[in-house]
């Protein structure tokens, strides 16, 4: 789950991170309000959307006059914003933060994820922060510097000011940039996030150090301890699909390709994928339809597979566990007659029930080409996708 800057800022002041004084607004009437109410000189007019790159995109304009504060949240309330991270299409521009300039001497970066290859919480930072982050990382990976965090001990004080200075901190703002570190560090930790970035941290004309934009993503197996930050979500920037699917207790990604998958189980669904293009074909979406899978959970992920208009075929691929093959031959065919299947359906199945779930299917009368193997399955998916 994503939230928005001035929603990860909230965040972060809560642990000590100073932010600049901004408010968020849903009108150019309230960004008009707000930049009144935090008074000049300078304001700061942002778009707010679950994207970076917004200010090479038009996103982020500055205002020296409460005219130009209404000028420039005319120019972005409303508009397709588009960045590297949004693609062609863009994202529509609802929310607003209108904040108080800042006086910026340095642009730094500090970002925290988990290093999967340490199993650790490890701190990225860099002296070169800013729009240009991705070039750097890319390009001269040597001024970016880790530091991975013992959850027992955190980010001590001695690895803080080490990170500080190697990114260029100023020595009388060393204390400063350590009460920073930490207080992300512990954001990240208590609120289980799997992303916290800090891109500009800044260094301002008097030495202060301020974190002049947040992104926070968390981990939605973890949100559950997290009422707080649910209420946060904005369902607007989410693609409506995967809405509906979270509604229904699916996890669905759309994808580019023609051929729907429908699986039970993540490992097995990044396989079929897999084996699809192993054949020469392009999956249309991720589905997992988990271990507790009924008719209706079945019938609802057939409808989002059909939402696709490329969608020329959907292969079902089902390993019986936890989960029965009779009970999902019994969904598969249901969810057909319920949607009035007309792509091509293929269905594999291994596991508990598998010959009572392939006579459910042989008995429907439908029109469901079977397989055996994942091999086979793919071959005769793509296959029928062509014809």
């Amino acid at each position: 789950m994503k939230i928005h800057e001035y929603q990860g800022k909230e965040i972060l002041k809560k642990y000590g991170v100073p932010v600049p004084r901004g408010i968020p607004c849903f009108s150019v009437d309230e960004a008009m309000k707000a930049a009144e109410t935090l008074g000049g000189p300078v304001w700061v007019v942002k778009a707010q959307i679950h994207a970076g790159g917004r200010g090479k995109g038009g996103g982020v304009k500055l205002a020296r006059t409460l005219a130009e504060v209404r000028e420039n949240a005319e120019a972005i309330m409303g508009m397709q914003l588009v960045t590297h991270q949004t693609g062609p299409a863009g994202q529509k521009v609802r929310r607003l933060l209108v904040e108080d300039g800042a006086d910026i001497r340095d642009e730094l970066y500090v970002g925290i994820v988990i290093d999967r290859v340490t199993q650790l919480v490890t701190v990225m930072a860099s002296s070169e922060g800013g729009m240009d982050i991705e070039e750097v990382a890319a390009h001269t990976p040597e001024k970016i510097h880790k530091v991975s965090v013992d959850p027992q001990t955190g980010l001590t004080d001695a690895q803080a000011d080490d990170l500080a200075r190697k990114i260029g901190s100023p020595e009388g703002s060393v204390l400063q940039a350590r009460a920073v570190l930490q207080g992300l560090c512990k954001a990240f930790w208590e609120t289980d996030a799997s992303l916290a970035e800090i891109n500009p941290l800044i260094v301002t004309g008097d030495g202060r150090v301020m974190a002049l934009d947040a992104k926070m993503n968390f981990d939605s197996n973890a949100l559950y301890r997290h009422p707080e930050i649910v209420e946060m979500r904005d369902l607007d920037e989410e693609d409506p699909a995967e809405v509906e699917a979270s509604a229904h207790d699916l996890a669905y990604i759309p994808l580019d390709g023609n051929i729907g998958c429908l699986v039970n189980g993540a490992g097995l669904a990044m396989a079929t994928m897999d084996t699809i293009k192993l054949f020469g074909g392009e999956p249309a979406n991720f589905l997992d339809v988990g271990g507790g899978a009924t008719a209706e959970k079945v019938t609802e992920a057939f409808k989002l597979m059909l939402r696709n208009p490329n969608l020329k075929a959907i292969l079902v691929n089902i390993f019986g566990g936890i989960m029965r093959c009779d009970v999902i031959a019994a969904g598969v065919v249901a969810a057909s007659k319920a949607v009035s299947l007309d792509v091509p359906l293929v269905v594999r199945m291994k596991g508990t029930n598998e010959e009572i779930g392939k006579k459910i299917l042989a008995d429907s009368g439908l029109p469901i080409i079977s397989a055996d193997t994942m091999g086979q399955a793919a071959e005769k998916v793509v296959a029928a996708a062509k014809a």
